[in-house]
């Protein structure tokens, strides 16, 4: 349990101390909820569909865990290349403690991203319907973190190059994101894009969020625990089974 503790704790005041990288972190989602809730929301509201900006602020929220945690992996990259990976490889801990503490700590960090994202949504005039489904909401927030901390560490540890991962991000998240229903309602779809949206795991998380702030859920908020849960454990017994693997 200790050195998962260090591991975590490693992470976090890495971010902490990562002032400008936060700052840049926080544009892409700023841009999404800015330009698309205030540029989109008369054309929402002619909809019939009302405040766009209350519409989209979960899934900006949910984007912005997504790639902060997915990103983590990157971590185990840089440390493979300044031979950190190796020195916390040799110490005479199972590996499985390791993988856990690296990826409670990306999760951590993510949701610290995301709740700085919420704070700006509620300064742009976004609105919880109830306050009481505040815990809800992070009770989200944080399944959303742990599946993509776990699938970011998983792919971390099966690549050896920076190249390579930005290759499989790049061809990765951006469909997680857009799949998700994170800018456009889930009803009324083709089918093709109904049966993607039902599979990508963000979809459930972005869901469960829009559900507790708002009140209105597509999938059920038990379906989107259920299946998250489910996909969170999956995704870290992936993300352990590839560290277990890994050769430096």
């Amino acid at each position: 349990m200790a050195v998962i503790y260090i591991l975590w704790l490693r992470e976090v005041k890495k971010y902490l101390r990562s002032k400008p990288q936060v700052i840049a972190s926080l544009g892409q989602p700023l841009m999404y909820l800015l330009v698309l809730g205030f540029g989109l929301g008369p054309i929402f509201q002619r909809a019939g569909q009302g405040n766009y900006l209350q519409f989209v602020a979960p899934g900006v929220i949910g984007m912005s865990i997504l790639f902060s945690s997915i990103f983590s992996g990157v971590g185990l990259l840089w440390d493979r290349q300044f031979g950190f990976l190796k020195e916390t490889l040799v110490a005479p801990v199972p590996r499985l403690q390791i993988m856990v503490g690296r990826t409670l700590g990306g999760a951590t960090t993510a949701l610290m991203q995301g709740t700085l994202i919420l704070v700006i949504c509620l300064i742009a005039g976004f609105r919880p319907y109830d306050l009481t489904a505040l815990p809800l909401a992070f009770l989200f927030m944080v399944l959303i973190a742990i599946v993509f901390a776990a699938l970011g560490t998983a792919i971390g540890s099966a690549l050896k190059d920076m190249q390579g991962f930005q290759m499989v991000m790049n061809f990765l998240v951006m469909p997680i994101f857009f799949l998700s229903g994170a800018l456009y309602p889930l009803t009324d779809l083709p089918m093709p894009l109904t049966i993607a949206t039902h599979v990508d795991p963000l979809a459930y998380g972005i869901d469960g969020l829009r559900g507790a702030f708002s009140g209105e859920s597509h999938f059920g908020a038990l379906t989107d625990l259920a299946i998250l849960g489910t996909v969170a454990s999956c995704f870290l017994a992936l993300g352990a089974w590839s560290f277990s693997r890994i050769q430096v």
